[in-house]
């Protein structure tokens, strides 16, 4: 049977999702990146299959297979991506954006349109908010720096981007999913990665202590109970569907087209 080359997501929110694959090395050979790496050795064919943003589903040069049925996503509040400021909304002129992430660099730009009421210069930076806020009115940061930043220390309001998309659509947003060419998971591979994601989800009270480590283990308890769910249901189908749509309307994307499952 061949090994499936597997490239997930460095970040909290991911782990429920790969829970125990490392046990499974007759399906699986798998690495840990930032979702925008993960989504460039998908593009490049250095990996089979990978967690990516959703946006990456649309830029791949040839039609990608969805894994069915799973994904990072939020009903509501994220947590961990979020727009930092110390200024009203009203006087952003400039955001440095996490390079990390394209999925939301697209949503900030959707939500700055719809509901922000703005039209900011974005300036790519890495993760670091002393630099990003240096630089820039605000910054866009996501996964565990946005998630562990304590924001109200910095004198800083956060903006979380998924509570602005359920209340612009009233849906969820799909963050990232698995996403590869065809034929390249088998049956007997999506099983595996299916049994994954619900003993994960069982065991996130574990995942976020062994994570996070004693200081912020209470935090990760609570984010991955309240703020991450892990199956694409109808409703999160259809905000992902609402999120291709406005990603092309706002010019983030050339088209979209229609979501494929293994």
């Amino acid at each position: 049977m061949p090994i499936t080359r597997l490239g997930a997501v460095d970040y909290l929110n991911a782990r429920p999702l790969v829970f125990g694959l490392e046990l499974r090395s007759d399906l699986f050979a798998v690495r840990f990146d930032p979702p925008s790496k993960c989504a460039a050795l998908l593009h490049e064919g250095s990996i089979d299959v990978g967690m990516i943003p959703s946006i990456e589903f649309l830029r791949g040069s040839e039609p990608y297979l969805m894994v069915p049925g799973m994904g990072i996503i939020s009903r509501g509040p994220v947590a961990s991506v979020a727009l930092f400021t110390a200024l009203p909304t009203e006087r952003i002129r400039t955001i440095a954006v996490d390079t990390s992430s394209r999925t939301s660099a697209g949503l900030l730009r959707i939500l700055c349109a719809e509901t922000l009421g703005i039209d900011p210069a974005f300036v790519p930076m890495p993760p670091d908010a002393d630099a990003m806020m240096a630089r820039s009115d605000a910054a866009l940061i996501i996964g565990d720096p946005a998630l562990y930043l304590d924001h109200a220390a910095r004198g800083l309001r956060k903006i979380d981007l998924g509570e602005q998309w359920t209340g612009l659509t009233g849906l969820p947003f799909v963050w990232a999913f698995w996403a590869g060419r065809p034929g390249a998971v088998t049956s007997a591979g999506l099983e595996a990665l299916t049994t994954a994601r619900d003993a994960g989800v069982a065991a996130s009270d574990a995942i976020a202590d062994a994570y996070c480590g004693p200081a912020r283990a209470a935090l990760g308890r609570t984010y991955l109970r309240d703020n991450i769910q892990y199956t694409l249901d109808e409703a999160a189908a259809a905000g992902l569907r609402r999120y291709y749509e406005l990603a092309e309307a706002h010019g983030v994307v050339d088209r979209a087209f229609p979501l494929s499952t293994y």
